[in-house]
């Protein structure tokens, strides 16, 4: 009688652990945009790939360049043949995968600080390096800084193709870098520490006022005749005006400012930043807002609606509530007619926002349909799976799952002749640059931070 009793209690805790098994997966599937078990999938294949980014001491990857001789492990963007120098934004914008020791996040940071340009100067091609700008990449056998765009030459950089000034976005990263760095590792009085012989704090901040920007309100903004890049992930794009993107960037930036003086007990200087910061906020939508909701690019050249500044500033919470429902509801409708995304990867402009039938973009180096000119692109899916899941769930969960299918069916893991994940590319069959890291990292951090939307539906 006492072993059917157990025999009976035992299967009623059985059946009790499977049944919340199974609740707990449907709520899982309710709740989240990416499933555990894809999510599992993505954090070993992002983690993979910034390992195959590694360039360690010593190491030679190009037959163009000598060995890493920094003194310590540098990221670059991608692992194969995929660019070889370290760029700062693409190693800035990976940090929040948790990926990247604190040492290694300590060597970089010094080697960017110490590069920043410390006396302006004039390239032979007529662009000016202005006091506190910061790199665009960093060879990894001499160390030297180049500012721009579309050379590994640090004599024959800058040129008014790529702008008259370096791109503006890097010395937002830059301070990305050492707030990451200071916040993570617990080491709030390494922003006092000199780098050749200026505190970093103080290289924080020469960095934060390099961009021009409005008097009134802190927008960043460029003019045809003296240009720079506003983002570097569209640097063949001719942009000008009021820049979206880039104060987008330099809100975070400014927001990260105020943090690190409060680390330090400067509360006037902290005040100061968070005013800022305020100031940009408010003054995002007032310049950039269209009438669907969208953050236009720009208020001059290439004035079009952006889907990547779109989805970041609602992942940032820079918009009021009615502002982010009204652009999250326009970039659903966008997937579900098929103008924002092919195989989970994201488009920086919609197919129905393009110029024209020659070019996505106004402007542009690239032709249409390639690279920064309507190739789609992994590195934005996390912001915009996340905004799109707080107008329709199973929507986002849709284009997250087509992205993650194409990242299993071509997982570079697989063998040399498999790439995923790509920096872009088309339904023309055209692929760039194989084993690409913000590709993974950009959205695993998104997915990692913000898959349960709905516990939390306005992303406060």
């Amino acid at each position: 009688m006492k072993n059917k009793f157990l025999n009976l209690v035992f299967v009623m805790l059985v059946t009790f652990c499977l049944n919340a098994e199974s609740q707990l997966k449907q709520d899982d599937s309710q709740r989240n945009i990416l499933s555990r078990d894809n999510l599992k999938f993505l954090e070993g294949l992002a983690r993979d790939v910034v390992d195959s980014s590694r360039i360690y001491p010593g190491q030679i990857i190009s037959s163009d360049f000598g060995p890493n001789s920094t003194g310590g492990v540098l990221i670059r963007p991608g692992g194969r043949s995929c660019y070889p120098s370290f760029w700062i934004r693409d190693y800035a914008m990976s940090l929040e995968s948790g990926f990247i020791s604190s040492e290694e996040q300590k060597h970089m940071l010094i080697l960017t600080a110490s590069t920043q340009c410390d006396q302006p100067w004039i390239t032979q091609g007529g662009s000016m390096i202005p006091f506190g700008a910061i790199a665009d990449h960093i060879c990894i056998d001499d160390k030297k800084p180049i500012y721009f765009p579309g050379t590994y030459s640090y004599v024959a950089q800058g040129n008014k193709v790529f702008g008259m000034v370096p791109p503006y976005d890097d010395q937002f990263f830059f301070i990305h870098m050492a707030y990451y760095y200071v916040t993570s590792a617990e080491d709030p009085y390494f922003l006092i520490n000199e780098i050749n012989g200026i505190r970093l704090i103080d290289r924080l901040e020469f960095s934060f006022r390099v961009p021009p920007s409005r008097q009134n309100n802190h927008i960043v903004y460029t003019t045809g005749e003296f240009r720079g890049v506003d983002f570097g992930f569209r640097d063949v794009i001719e942009i000008t005006g009021d820049l979206c993107f880039t104060s987008i960037l330099k809100y975070r930036a400014a927001k990260e400012l105020s943090e690190m003086y409060d680390l330090l007990k400067d509360s006037a200087k902290a005040d100061k930043y968070r005013l800022i910061a305020e100031k940009i906020r408010r003054a995002i939508p007032d310049l950039f807002l269209d009438q669907r909701g969208m953050l236009v690019a720009s208020t001059g050249k290439s004035r079009q609606p952006d889907v990547w500044g779109t989805a970041l500033a609602v992942y940032l919470n820079i918009l009021n509530e009615n502002n982010s429902q009204m652009a999250c509801r326009t970039l659903a409708d966008a997937y579900e007619k098929g103008t924002l995304s092919y195989k989970g990867n994201i488009r920086h402009i919609l197919t129905s926002d393009d110029f024209n039938d020659t070019t996505a973009w106004e402007t542009s180096m690239a032709k249409k349909d390639t690279y920064q000119n309507g190739a789609y692109w992994g590195t934005p899916t996390g912001w915009v799976c996340y905004s799109i899941a707080k107008a329709d769930l199973a929507l986002a969960q849709k284009l997250a799952n087509e992205y993650i299918d194409d990242l299993r069916e071509n997982d570079f893991r697989k063998g040399p002749s498999f790439g995923a994940p790509y920096e872009c590319f088309h339904s023309s069959g055209n692929r760039q640059n194989p084993v690409y890291m913000t590709t993974v990292t950009c959205p695993y951090i998104v997915f990692k931070l913000k898959n349960s939307v709905l516990m939390n539906p306005m992303g406060k």
